[in-house]
């Protein structure tokens, strides 16, 4: 079996990826996330998924290199990581009451082939109506800063959800393994 990278330092991907029970590597893309002008929310982690995967590619000339990148849409405008307090609450208010798709990018690259196998899997999050001091109570509690829409869904976050709309629960988290198997599947990996 050729050597598996992820293209990425995220622990949460990590936990995923270790569900499928294979053994992988993990590389920093170290990447620019910025979206480029005019670029849609699908298009935007469609490249980012594979410029994350070229980028580590490089050290990995025999590998099969997962690339992924996610972003948050509300009202068509991208929510991304908040990185402070006051920011994240802004995000949390919108998002109340309403429903927040998350866009997760994924690319699987053979970097002995080249070839470069690219989806983008989608995950709705509706909210329930929160409170102000539900929004303050859950903040200090998880701290969700790094984290596109100000939630962690595989922490408290969960309890802020009315209802998930999805295929595969682990594209909320980042990367959808549904489709990562499919991909795996076609260079020729069976998963069990």
């Amino acid at each position: 079996m050729s050597t598996l990278v992820l293209a990425s330092t995220s622990p949460f991907r990590q936990q995923i990826l270790h569900k499928l029970n294979i053994d992988f590597e993990v590389d920093s893309p170290d990447v620019n996330e910025q979206a480029l002008e005019n670029e849609s929310p699908v298009e935007l982690v469609k490249r980012l998924s594979k410029t994350k995967a070229l980028a580590v590619s490089k050290r990995h000339p025999q590998a099969l290199i997962i690339g992924s990148d996610q972003v948050a849409v509300l009202n068509e405008q991208i929510l991304g990581k908040p990185h402070t307090y006051d920011n994240a609450v802004k995000q949390l208010k919108a998002a109340s009451g309403n429903r927040v798709e998350f866009l997760t990018g994924l690319c699987l690259y053979n970097s002995a082939t080249q070839q470069a196998q690219i989806a983008c899997v989608p995950f709705t999050v509706h909210f329930r109506q929160l409170s102000d001091e539900q929004i303050e109570r859950y903040l200090k509690h998880d701290q969700p800063y790094n984290s596109a829409g100000s939630f962690k869904s595989e922490g408290l976050g969960i309890t802020l959800f009315e209802k998930l709309e999805g295929d595969d629960p682990n594209t909320l988290i980042g990367l959808p393994l549904i489709e990562l198997v499919r991909m795996l599947q076609k260079e020729g990996i069976e998963i069990p």
